[in-house]
């Protein structure tokens, strides 16, 4: 029925359709159907910058708006990726500038980004309003110079955990006197020092501004007249929280947090010296929070934290360090009922001193069932633990666990951990992202094959038996679309087993593993529309002389240290160093 629509009802109609899985869905259907959802997609998604050309992208969708695009493989977040290996967006910012798009938002993730990147972008779309950058690289200041001087209507900026230079130009100063749209700014990962007059006056002048993180260098005093400035703030991340809870600034603070009755996410306390003093100032926010952000306030320590825990009632995400210890989470537990999303990172405290263990997470699981997305890095775990929490939460989308000596088994039985984590993929119907780690043998792999039908990324380490493991996966798991190994006993047989499911896939990682240069080359020839990278840092592969030419020549037989595999529609990439290889 649908075709007897006129295009302009069709293109309403997807209007409504958001996901981008879904548009690609939508795609399909026939040729009406595609031709209608080429022309009205504005927003798309890119997860591999070498999966297609920017060419290609702006044929495809000439009403382009907003662009996600991700650089380097996931395990650059673990420097298991050199920084030169690429992931540079020059290209896109060059033809994206060169054709029509009218571009308004654009997202980046582990991209190599350049300030004359950052100029181009910032002279070439008069109606840019969004920037988002998350762990890059390649920048400085200059380059936000150029995006606070020339976007005038900059909605939102945003940087997460990017490696910047700080050329102490006081970029700030380069918004304009007529820049009032801010709604979203982020500058927490910068490490220099800011013009803070020039912050004051860009948060005075932006009445629509919701969400501000500022960094280090900012200090209490400031704090408390930013949020004089603007009491419509959604979400804070303060900068340093240091200050002597008998004067006058923070009886100042005390007084104008009571205002802020909007606040509803908090994060930052990046310095924290007194801090134990000074944080009852923040307590009457802590009450309609639902989202709290201490990965970084390491100054933080675990009474003080349960202190602050106990005002938090209504959280629904929250991280943490694992200095909270079990005591800690089991405050956690019995305050946050609503909770949805728990992260607990390690600390330099952790070691030795109060990290979490199995018990936490038991209590977490009894007291908050709606959990459903968990990062816990830990000093052990059980079987037993993890199966009371696949009963007490069945509804995990993403579960990662990171046991710090990554192949400890079970303290009480000794044994492979493989039912614990088989509990967990058999209860969470819809579990779509599973990290791994602790002593497991091929067992485990089974239970993920069988059960974790719904499972779209999988990260492995120092984890496995035989190839069996590898290919229980790749048979069983269909939806199957990131695939990340490291450390693990998989080899040639289990690379080669099932070729064709590669293409189901975004992409497959396996490094110090037993995959050889000879298997990779057979993959590489079976599958021309996949490219077959290998990273041979250091010059880890070896030549040997080869008597009958009298020339050097590489030993297949030789393991790669590193291999990266993905998709493609554009054959290998030209800004490979010399250190990758691409296989043909």
């Amino acid at each position: 029925m649908m075709n007897y629509f006129p295009d302009e009802v069709l293109e309403h109609v997807f209007d409504f359709v958001s996901s981008h899985r879904d548009r690609n869905a939508v795609s399909l259907v026939c040729k009406l159907w595609y031709r209608v959802e080429r022309f009205s997609r504005q927003r798309v998604f890119i997860g591999n910058c070498y999966a297609i050309s920017p060419e290609k992208l702006i044929t495809r969708f000439p009403s382009l708006k907003a662009l996600t695009l991700k650089g380097k493989p996931h395990f650059a977040d673990f420097n298991l990726v050199p920084h030169e290996w690429g992931g540079y967006v020059q290209p896109w910012i060059e033809a994206l500038a060169n054709s029509r798009i009218v571009l308004e938002e654009l997202r980046l993730k582990r991209m190599v980004v350049s300030d004359e990147s950052l100029e181009l972008l910032s002279r070439s779309f008069p109606n840019f309003k969004s920037l988002v950058l998350v762990s890059c690289e390649g920048f400085s200041t200059d380059g936000l110079k150029a995006i606070a001087a020339h976007c005038r209507f900059l909605r939102e900026l945003d940087l997460q955990e990017n490696e910047i230079d700080d050329t102490r130009g006081h970029w700030l100063n380069f918004f304009p006197d007529s820049c009032t749209s801010l709604v979203s700014l982020n500058f927490a990962c910068l490490k220099g020092e800011i013009n803070l007059g020039a912050l004051e006056r860009l948060v005075a002048r932006s009445p629509n501004l919701k969400s501000l993180k500022v960094n280090r260098l900012v200090p209490l005093e400031m704090l408390q007249k930013i949020l004089m400035r603007a009491p419509q703030l959604v979400d804070l991340g303060t900068g340093a929280f240091v200050h002597d809870p008998g004067s006058e600034t923070y009886r100042k603070l005390k007084a104008t947090i009571l205002k802020c009755k909007s606040i509803r996410s908090l994060s930052g306390f990046l310095d924290v010296d007194i801090a134990s003093r000074c944080l009852p100032a923040i307590y009457p926010i802590c009450l309609n929070l639902t989202y709290l952000n201490l990965s970084y306030a390491a100054g933080i320590h675990g009474s003080e934290l349960i202190k602050l825990i106990r005002h938090c009632g209504k959280l629904q995400r929250l991280w943490i360090l694992d200095c909270i210890g079990d005591k800690g989470l089991e405050v956690v537990a019995s305050t946050c009922k609503d909770l949805q999303e728990l992260r607990v990172f390690p600390s330099a405290f952790g070691v030795g001193h109060a990290a979490v263990t199995e018990t936490g997470l038991v209590a977490i699981s009894s007291g908050c069932p709606k959990l459903n997305s968990l990062l816990y890095f830990c000093q052990q775990m059980t079987n037993a633990a993890l199966i009371a929490v696949a009963k007490n939460c069945p509804n995990f989308i993403r579960f990662r666990l990171c046991i710090l000596d990554p192949a400890k088994p079970d303290p009480v039985t000794l044994q492979p951990l493989d039912e614990g984590f088989g509990a967990i993929v058999q209860s969470s119907k819809q579990l779509r992202r599973l990290s791994l780690s602790g002593l497991l043998t091929d067992q485990v792999f089974l239970y993920i094959g069988m059960y974790a039908e719904q499972l779209e990324m999988l990260s492995i380490a120092f984890a496995g038996e035989t190839d069996k493991g590898m290919i229980y996966v790749l048979n069983g798991c269909k939806k199957l679309r990131k695939l990340e190994i490291r450390d693990s006993p998989f080899g040639n047989m289990a690379l080669l087993r099932d070729v064709g499911k590669y293409e189901t896939m975004r992409s497959l990682w396996m490094s110090s593993c037993e995959v050889t240069l000879e298997g990779c080359k057979t993959l590489a020839k079976m599958m021309p529309r996949l490219n077959v990278e290998i990273i041979n840092e250091n010059e880890q592969m070896e030549f040997a002389l080869d008597e009958s030419q009298k020339v050097e020549k590489i030993d297949d037989s030789q393991k790669v240290e590193k291999m990266y595999l993905y998709r493609t529609l554009v054959g290998p990439r030209k800004d490979a160093p010399e250190f990758v290889w691409t296989l043909l």
